[in-house]
């Protein structure tokens, strides 16, 4: 069997995941922490493009892999508009709505700008992105918001949800498309999802406002003091978007975005941290429960997935409240590099047929 090197690259909100695939099996996988100080050099996310690129290439050098061997990049998906799931090439169009930010400023948006300013340096490379955010299978009554000036969108971890859900599938010997699951990704944000048969019907907004609140991010916030806040003269409309996303959650309360760091301080005894810690264990458990009227109770299992899954205590406060409508399986840390990866090499090999973003 001919030999693929597919280069992944995943950024989230304070770190770039990145990894080197020979088909199927990863040789060079790394977590890059990039620190909250020198994030805030940057007064865009977009503007971070360049700097985590430049950081990639020096891991790759150090890690004695050289991208004139890669044949394929593949990036996580961004805000980009709404679209089907599957696999898109990274053309003109989609690095300006990615630039633009048409649907909102977040770290994924620049995975697909960093592999294409890669693969533009490499001849016959071209990059790609796979289930972006912006993945949209929302049913029609899901989108109704409360008032004609606002909607319900889906954002969400569509990567790492699609492939837990069918590593799920897969284990139980059933298609994920045949299949009724809620799908909780525990991450930097977090998004809890409905899965029927293969298509996600509702999602929280995992960005801007809607939901649980995360280590990042405010979630769903009382709207008449979000109002009374907006108009008191002490904020500006940037300052007010960062309230709601990126220096919402954990940082508002505790000053960090960093759960590990938080789930230390609730073991060490610290009863604040406790306290906020189990909120967020209890919204995401309100919004699992609310998933399961979505799919009138009628739920195959509960998935618990992304980084503080590994958090056990956080998991069993979840388990507790919960694990009456179905099984609860948990899935720890993301399967996203995985699924980029086999996202490449079924391009490689024909296996499906690539979507142009538009």
């Amino acid at each position: 069997m001919e030999k693929y090197r597919i280069l992944t690259i995943n950024p989230g909100s304070t770190s770039t995941k990145i990894a080197v695939f020979e088909n199927d099996t990863p040789i060079f996988i790394k977590s890059l922490k990039h620190s909250i100080e020198k994030l805030k050099l940057f007064s865009r996310i977009v503007d971070q493009y360049q700097f985590r690129k430049e950081v990639i290439l020096e891991e790759l050098k150090a890690g004695d892999i050289d991208v004139q061997t890669l044949d394929i990049i593949v990036g996580r998906g961004g805000l980009i508009k709404p679209i089907p799931s599957g696999v898109y090439e990274v053309n003109e169009a989609m690095v300006k709505d990615l630039i633009e930010g048409v649907m909102g400023q977040h770290a994924s948006n620049l995975g697909g700008l960093i592999a294409a300013d890669i693969a533009k340096s490499l001849p016959y490379v071209k990059a790609y992105i796979a289930d972006p955010v912006v993945v949209d299978e929302l049913q029609d009554v899901s989108r109704i918001a409360g008032h004609p000036k606002f909607k319900r969108v889906s954002i969400f971890h569509a990567l790492n949800q699609k492939a837990i859900a069918r590593r799920h599938a897969k284990s139980t010997n059933r298609k994920y498309e045949e299949m009724s699951l809620i799908i909780a990704h525990l991450g930097g944000g977090i998004s809890v999802g409905a899965h029927l048969y293969g298509k996600v019907i509702d999602v929280n907004n995992a960005l801007d406002g809607d939901g649980p609140f995360s280590p990042e991010r405010s979630g769903s916030l009382p709207s008449g003091q979000m109002i009374e806040i907006c108009f008191s003269g002490k904020y500006s409309k940037d300052q007010m978007k960062k309230m709601v996303c990126g220096e919402g959650g954990f940082i508002a309360y505790l000053g960090t975005n960093q759960a590990y760091d938080v789930e230390i301080k609730v073991r060490e005894g610290n009863a604040e941290y406790k306290l906020i810690q189990d909120a967020m264990a209890y919204q995401v458990a309100k919004s699992i429960g609310e998933m399961a009227t979505v799919l009138k109770g009628r739920v195959d299992a509960i998935l618990l997935t992304g980084g503080i899954a590994n958090n056990k205590y956080f998991c069993d406060y979840i388990r507790n409240m919960v694990e009456f409508i179905a099984p609860i399986v948990i899935y720890p840390g993301e399967d996203e590099l995985s699924a980029l990866a086999m996202n490449g090499l079924m391009i490689l090999h024909g296996e499906i047929d690539v979507k142009i973003y538009q």
